[in-house]
């Protein structure tokens, strides 16, 4: 890739033992952190007036997820390129950032070098994902329903994913709802479309085709 671009980059993770390493090794590469948040609350608003290009992001935050925040980066157009870190090797969560709008997803696990060339794909707006989960990459949209069960994910949107991986885990649309800052009745229009999107008709389908692709596990 040759020389690395540097960028300012803002940090979202909840545990401030992880910002500072990230900051160190940031820093020390040439780039610049300029914010940093252990919340994704009102981060349109930080990233905005940060001005940041780059955004590592988890996505487990405490009791929020940080999947909203890509979603809000799409709503608002920010001119921002995420990368989630994160310890998840899910496909659905890989598949949840990338719909999302992701440039990378890097596993916390991964050596150092995995996150800074990261970036530099997402400078370039390149996709950058780990080795451990390469093989997981979202598929393109608009593939017929017969193909394999995980290509009808690809019909689904970030916020759809989320919804559906509530739904097969037994969770109320109230819970989900809390969850993920919505209504009850926004959940349930959501559960509605995505079901009409995979063509199924009951919850027991739609756990069979969570098992199939890999989102549940017996």
């Amino acid at each position: 890739m040759g020389r690395f671009a540097l960028s300012k980059i803002f940090l979202i993770d909840d545990h401030a033992m992880v910002r500072e390493g990230l900051h160190a090794v940031l820093t020390s590469a040439g780039h610049t952190v300029v914010g940093e948040s252990d919340t994704p609350v009102g981060a349109v608003k930080l990233l905005q007036q940060s001005g940041a290009e780059v955004l590592i992001l988890d996505i487990h935050l405490k009791s929020f997820s940080g999947l909203d925040v890509l979603i809000q980066i799409q709503e608002h157009s920010l001119p921002v390129r995420t990368i989630v870190l994160t310890m998840s090797s899910e496909p659905l969560h890989l598949r949840q950032a990338l719909q999302g709008g992701a440039l990378g997803y890097v596993l916390k696990g991964s050596p150092t070098r995995e996150l800074v060339l990261a970036i530099d794909s997402a400078m370039q707006d390149l996709q950058f994902l780990s080795e451990d989960v390469a093989d997981f990459r979202a598929v393109p949209r608009g593939l017929p329903g017969a193909l394999a069960p995980e290509h009808r994910l690809a019909r689904l949107s970030a916020r759809e994913l989320q919804i559906l991986d509530g739904v097969v885990r037994g969770k109320t649309s109230v819970v989900i709802g809390l969850e993920l800052g919505l209504s009850p009745k926004t959940v349930e229009t959501y559960r509605s479309r995505l079901m009409t999107k995979l063509d199924l008709s009951d919850l027991p389908a739609l756990v069979r085709l969570a098992l199939q692709c890999g989102i549940l596990e017996l």
